[in-house]
């Protein structure tokens, strides 16, 4: 029978042989490749001679970082954690409980008790409780608080010998560029230490209750907790107390803000003694006045003088009415003890460094002529 119409293929043919040769060494390869690695990996790399590794000898510490070392041992223990109590009552059980209300900074003011934080740190509770450094908690009574300054005095009853008062500075003569240091309760970190400059002077803040001038802006880190902590010189020197920062987000984003240590010295006394503050006037209502081409003229004009008041007394005289109703120039205010008046918001921040009582020498300009007018501040009416 003839085959030459059918074609039969082996199936050992050459082609397919080769194609399993391949896959045989691709197998092969991959067997080798895993072997390899779980040899690597699991081979024994224990060493039972190994040791503790020795240490490189460090030398001394920096000047710089032993100053600051010694800073924060010397104040650390004048700053305290304050924690805001609220009382709630259960509606139905009339059970009544404590809950925290608010937590931040502050520092002993002297052996007799009296410590001062932010007035928003303890205003939204009904009580407080001050953390001194020995991690020891004591209730704490409010003696006075100044809303405008966000300022606030609690008492705590404890040993004298407990307390260790913070040194107090200036911050009339601080220095943009000037090394500070803030200690305080970050985000309840209790005693934290952050370092940075003076960024800025004589800012001009708000806060709930009002709005803060002549504050220090620094680039120290400060963050929820550390409000009504101490703002530190290089010194260990309290030159302001932390209050805010500028933050979209809530945290530091290196600008914060201090009220001036010269502001607290003058208001926590006052705050012991009365419970509230009496602030200075003069008594005028003043303006700022520009020339022709819209420049500000040296100095704030007497628009008037409230009768009986300090500026009446002491013979300043405000802008009058003359024959044929000319309007007569009164006296325009130069300075107060020398220090330079440019608006009225500087006639208002310089007051508040004095107290009722005190005879400041303000200088006026009075038909062309400089005049030095002593005149006695007193209480600002109700």
């Amino acid at each position: 029978m003839s085959t030459s119409g059918t074609r039969h293929y082996s199936a050992d043919a050459p082609g397919t042989s080769r194609i399993n040769v391949w896959l045989v060494v691709l197998l092969l390869g991959l067997t080798g490749v895993m072997i390899y690695r779980q040899a690597f990996w699991h081979a024994p790399l224990l060493n039972a001679k190994a040791q503790s590794r020795a240490v490189t000898p460090r030398g001394n510490l920096a000047a710089d970082e032993l100053s600051t070392i010694e800073l924060f041992e010397q104040v650390s223990p004048a700053v305290v954690h304050v924690t805001s109590v609220a009382v709630l009552q259960n509606a139905f059980t009339m059970d009544v409980r404590e809950m925290r209300a608010g937590t931040g900074s502050g520092f002993v003011w002297n052996t007799e008790g009296h410590i001062v934080t932010n007035l928003h740190v303890i205003r939204d509770g009904q009580g407080a409780v001050v953390t001194l450094a020995d991690n020891s908690n004591h209730s704490a009574r409010l003696v006075g608080f100044d809303a405008a300054n966000d300022l606030a005095v609690l008492k705590i009853d404890v040993p004298p010998r407990s307390l260790t008062p913070i040194a107090i500075g200036e911050s009339n003569d601080l220095k943009v560029g000037q090394k500070v240091f803030a200690i305080g309760s970050p985000f309840e970190f209790d005693h934290t230490l952050t370092t940075g400059i003076i960024g800025g002077l004589n800012r001009t803040f708000g806060t709930a209750s009002g709005t803060i001038h002549n504050a220090i802006q620094t680039d120290a880190a400060i963050n929820p907790g550390n409000s009504g902590g101490p703002l530190l010189d290089s010194a260990g020197r309290l030159i302001g107390v932390n209050s805010a920062i500028a933050s979209e987000s809530g945290g530091s984003h290196g600008i914060g803000f201090a009220i001036p240590v010269d502001l607290v010295n003058v208001a926590v006394p006052d705050l012991i003694r009365t419970g509230s503050i009496s602030r200075p006037w003069l008594g005028v209502v003043v303006r700022e006045e520009f020339d022709s081409e819209r420049k500000r003229l040296p100095g704030v004009l007497v628009l008037h003088v409230i009768p009986k008041g300090p500026a009446d007394k002491a013979g300043i005289l405000p802008i009058r009415r003359g024959d044929y109703l000319e309007t007569l120039a009164g006296d325009r205010i130069l300075a107060i003890n020398e220090d330079p008046i440019r608006t009225a918001r500087d006639l208002l921040d310089l007051l508040t460094q004095y107290r009722a009582g005190d005879t400041v020498t303000v200088t006026t300009l009075r038909d062309r002529e400089k005049l030095d007018v002593s005149v006695m501040l007193e209480a600002m009416p109700d």
